[in-house]
């Protein structure tokens, strides 16, 4: 595990296309999301200690917001062949087990997450209604073993105010985590 910090991504920038496939093979693109209000992009993964942290949280994050018009996909960008915990079929396992309600796929080619500057798992982008960064930071301050609450506190601000049409304050922390596990 290398402690990794997310990279600074202007806000007001663009949300990069994407066209990824679940695990069960399911293509999921960045115009399937052309509707709604919000879009948050979350590069996410299974084995991720940082991850595993906030699961049970965001997965309840995801149920909460989805109902209130946040759309969500979480991109698994890591190397497959070196990590076989984040495989396809332990995607599948994890989208079970955590009841997740958002679109789960696999960036095989990595592309996606360089066209991100994505750095981290997790690693949150928040986009309004015309796919314009808004947010770029942490689900909230928790990291595991320093006793905070898992409350996703600083992302629901952010969702709650583009939910609202209200501006985004620009300060943000950003995520801390795992770093993406770039193929060779």
């Amino acid at each position: 595990m290398v402690l990794t910090s997310s990279t600074s991504c202007p806000l007001g920038t663009r949300a990069p296309a994407f066209a990824l496939p679940d695990p069960e093979g399911q293509i999921v693109s960045l115009e399937d999301f052309a509707g709604a209000r919000a879009l948050l992009v979350a590069f996410w993964c299974n084995h991720c200690p940082f991850v595993k942290h906030i699961k049970l949280a965001f997965a309840e994050f995801a149920r909460e917001y989805g109902a209130k018009g946040l759309a969500i996909v979480a991109i698994n960008a890591n190397d497959v062949a070196s990590f076989p915990q984040d495989s396809p079929e332990n995607m599948k396992k994890d989208i079970e087990q955590f009841r997740y309600t958002f679109d789960y796929v696999l960036d095989e080619s990595q592309e996606v997450a360089r066209a991100y500057d994505a750095a981290c798992t997790p690693d949150f982008f928040l986009f309004d209604g015309g796919r314009k960064l808004v947010y770029h930071g942490q689900f909230d301050s928790s990291r595991p073993r320093n006793g905070l609450p898992v409350d996703g506190a600083d992302l629901r601000r952010a969702v709650d105010a583009v939910l609202a049409g209200a501006p985004v304050p620009e300060s943000q922390t950003p995520s801390i985590g795992c770093n993406i596990k770039w193929r060779a």
